[in-house]
């Protein structure tokens, strides 16, 4: 393969990945405390701890949704519209928050939270999330499914970096990205950007494209 045809792929992986992770919510709010507090000890496998799990259960999709597509082929494009009408309504949910945005916000001064209550809350707050598994395993495997077999792997990775890179943003920059996520209106521009991205891969995913 060609510089260009892994290239494409990854970077498709990536904005999906991205464009499902970057939204308000308990786990976002908790590393963003969590990096607030500036520990790295504490910082550190809690950020493991998000993007590992985000790559098990991106890989179980992928791997279930190609299990079911060599075993039924048909099943495929019930799975691929039930998949484009998610990503669809996940776009208007977006544009719903674009419209009326909120902020990701700590108040108060966060105390100093011990290692062990930080890695039981990620790992309850990553596993025990419905929307994580429709988010990683439905959604995401489908969209990777449509992949061709020498691009998937490549959509994969990207897909795994995304979440990667935002967890640890998250973490690590917190005290940068604090002024910026506490603005609705850095949430309006960005929920536009998802609005639109969910959109175009839900029309893609309809149509086979």
């Amino acid at each position: 393969m060609t510089p260009a045809t892994t290239l494409l792929p990854a970077l498709l992986g990536l904005v999906t990945g991205l464009s499902l992770i970057i939204a308000i919510g308990a786990q976002n709010a908790f590393v963003l405390r969590l990096g607030i507090e500036g520990r790295t000890r504490v910082i550190l496998p809690v950020v493991a701890i998000c993007a590992l799990s985000d790559a098990a259960l991106i890989l179980a999709g992928v791997l279930g949704m190609g299990a079911l597509v060599n075993a039924a082929p048909v099943a495929m494009i019930v799975v691929r519209m039930v998949g484009a009408a998610f990503l669809i309504g996940y776009g208007l949910w977006a544009a719903r928050r674009a419209i009326r945005p909120g902020a990701l916000l700590v108040t108060g001064t966060p105390a100093a939270t011990g290692l062990g209550v930080a890695v039981g809350t990620a790992l309850a707050l990553t596993w025990l999330n419905p929307h994580v598994y429709l988010d990683t395993v439905l959604l995401l495997g489908t969209v990777a499914a449509q992949q061709d077999a020498a691009g998937r792997w490549w959509w994969v990775g990207g897909a795994m970096a995304g979440s990667l890179l935002w967890f640890a943003g998250l973490g690590f920059g917190a005290r940068l990205l604090r002024p910026v996520f506490a603005r609705p209106q850095a949430w309006r521009i960005l929920d536009g950007i998802i609005a639109v991205v969910m959109f175009v891969l839900g029309a893609r995913l309809a149509f086979g494209l």
